[in-house]
């Protein structure tokens, strides 16, 4: 049984996580929990401080069939591209909730894999957008943050409205 995930405003989503030392069979274990946790959702990607976990550890699939999950430790963006597309993105640590957000429509990522082995991974598309709003959680940020300020305070009272 997968973890709870964190509520809004959980610091857990405000702080940035720590890198990933070495892949071993730990970090394997808690990415194959997050997997679960991200079908269970469903959703299309899912960072480790989303579970209160304060590592560099991100599961991205976009893929129709599913299953197909890329196991990111310690990504980072090398190379966005210049055009963009828009997603409607949320998160289920702010439910019920959601905003359509404009990002990157192809990110170059460099990670380490499930084998603890540096890679680079170019991600278009949906992957592309979920691949990015890992990354966000990674650094303490969340999709909200991406939204003006009268946006994100009207997102906000609209989800505590439905938290009652």
């Amino acid at each position: 049984m997968p973890r709870s995930f964190v509520q809004w405003p959980d610091r857990a989503l405000r702080t940035s996580a720590k890198p990933v030392e070495e892949v071993d069979d730990e970090i394997r274990a808690i990415w194959d929990e997050m997997v679960e946790a991200m079908e269970a959702m469903p959703g299309y990607g899912l960072a480790a401080p989303q579970l209160g976990i304060g590592l560099r550890l991100a599961v991205v699939d976009a893929s129709t069939d599913r299953g197909q999950a890329v196991r990111l430790a310690n990504p980072e963006i090398l190379h966005a591209s210049v055009e963009f597309r828009e997603h409607e993105e949320a998160s289920p640590n702010l439910p019920g909730v959601s905003a359509v957000i404009s990002r990157p429509r192809a990110v170059t990522v460099r990670f380490l894999n499930v084998a603890g082995a540096v890679e680079e991974k170019d991600f278009v598309g949906l992957w592309a957008t979920s691949v990015q709003h890992q990354i966000d959680h990674l650094d303490g940020r969340m999709y909200i943050d991406r939204l003006s300020r009268l946006r994100r305070e009207r997102l906000l009272k609209r989800a505590a409205k439905i938290g009652r």
